[in-house]
């Protein structure tokens, strides 16, 4: 693998990683966990995984039940863009 492909793929896995804990995030905050809004590293979190979920969301709007499966697309998307680089 190449450097550019190197960084592409970490750069894939840290957008996961953003998804991933944009979604436990949510999870706690439904649990009444106390989350801080304002906390830097939340937000860092929240921010960087909307940059792929915003788009999404606007195409794909949320279920009759208020479920959002933007997370869950974005990481297909996101696992099947790493696989093209890493065969690449």
């Amino acid at each position: 693998m190449g450097m550019l492909q190197v960084l592409i793929h970490y750069a894939i896995m840290a957008m996961m990683a953003a998804i991933l804990g944009s979604i436990i995030i949510s999870w706690l905050r439904v649990a009444r966990v106390r989350v801080p809004y304002g906390h830097p590293l939340v937000r860092l979190i929240e921010e960087t995984a909307d940059l792929m979920l915003r788009p999404i969301r606007r195409a794909i709007p949320a279920s009759a039940g208020g479920l959002d499966f933007s997370p869950m697309i974005a990481l297909i998307l996101l696992s099947i863009l790493r696989r093209i680089v890493v065969l690449l």
